[in-house]
């Protein structure tokens, strides 16, 4: 059975973050109480960010901030991005809130029970049979291992119609209480945004016909260290080993390669991979590793530049950059996330000139 996608949205918090304020912001924070700062702060200028976007204002980095009114931050952000990329891709699907049958939720960034989709049922305007699926925990990979989740689920139930809303908010994680370098790292990529999909396998009435595969995943045994979350009393604190880009250099091509067996391809069919660029040097490293022309991952970097690494929706942005770019052919999405786990979901791109 088929499975199509009928409508893709992104959308942005409105609190635009400069780099050059954000470095600023972060030497005021913590150049005097970590000395190691100065000599980290060079990756604000050599990451390939120009702008991201918070839910919060910049001042309130400045702050200190404890469980309760990070998560109230994380739920009022997150509610509002999930509204906005819901609609959109509802409208254009050319669905209503009334037609949908199922809502997937992908966040990794904040603890809401009920689960954001039930936070937003009433403004939405679901049904109240619904089905619900809240999803967390799969950070950077949740983009594609969401599209997995909700094609299974579409393929699953004939003319079931699937809504996919992924959703972080990155930014109310922010740490200057534990002065270690995953924090400093962490301010210089992370941002905020959502995504969201409208899946079925009714066949949409369409020039541009998007097909999306059975979605493959990999999980490398005893990598739990490389990335995560640490909990505590203030909140989430991020883990975020420096060995990630080696890691993708040396692993990713033989995950990439069963991933594409598993699939029925092989490398020559991809005419583009989609990738979740974590930050500029592993972005670098998955070109290297696939033996992709270096510089070919351009959307990749365009959206690092312009929103910052986003966690999980970030692949959304760059497919719909790629799909907004007229491109056609046979995909390969891809994501790493904590697991440490490679995500990947096969999709093929059909024009009226016909690829």
């Amino acid at each position: 059975m088929s499975v199509f996608l009928h409508g893709l949205s992104t959308a942005l918090p409105e609190y635009c973050l400069d780099q050059t304020e954000v470095e600023q912001r972060a030497g005021l924070i913590f150049g005097d109480k970590y000395p190691q700062f100065h000599r980290l702060s060079g990756s604000f200028r050599s990451a390939g960010i120009n702008t991201r976007h918070s839910v919060v204002p910049l001042d309130w980095f400045s702050e200190s901030h404890g469980w309760a009114d990070r998560n109230d931050a994380f739920i009022k952000g997150a509610t509002a991005l999930f509204c906005d990329a819901a609609r959109s891709a509802l409208q254009a699907s050319g669905w209503s809130a009334q037609s949908v049958d199922c809502v997937v939720t992908v966040c990794s960034t904040g603890i809401a029970t009920p689960s954001l989709e039930a936070q937003v049922h009433k403004e939405m305007g679901f049904r109240d049979d619904i089905m619900r699926v809240p999803v967390f925990g799969l950070g950077c990979a949740g983009g594609v291992s969401g599209l997995s989740l909700a094609q299974s689920i579409a393929a699953g139930r004939a003319g079931f119609r699937v809504l996919l809303v992924v959703v972080e908010t990155c930014s109310v994680s922010f740490r200057a209480d534990r002065l270690q370098k995953a924090d400093v790292i962490a301010a210089v990529l992370f941002g905020d945004g959502a995504a969201a999909a409208c899946l079925s396998d009714e066949r949409p009435d369409t020039r541009q016909l998007v097909r999306l595969g059975q979605g493959v995943q990999k999980l490398w045994p005893d990598t739990l260290q490389i990335m995560g979350w640490d909990i505590d009393e203030t909140g989430f604190g991020v883990v975020f080993d420096r060995s990630i880009p080696d890691f993708v250099t040396a692993g990713f091509a033989e995950a990439t390669h069963a991933a594409l067996e598993s699939s029925g391809l092989i490398h020559g069919q991809i005419d583009r991979y989609i990738c979740h660029p974590g930050g500029a040097k592993v972005v670098a490293a998955i070109e290297t590793a696939l033996g992709l022309e270096a510089g070919s991952l351009d959307k990749e970097r365009d959206i690092l530049r312009d929103a910052g690494n986003m966690s999980a929706p970030t692949v959304m942005f760059v497919l719909k950059a790629v799909l907004d770019a007229g491109r056609a052919g046979q995909f390969m999405a891809c994501a790493l996330g904590p697991g440490f786990t490679a995500s990947y979901l096969p999709i093929r791109v059909e024009t009226e000139q016909g690829t």
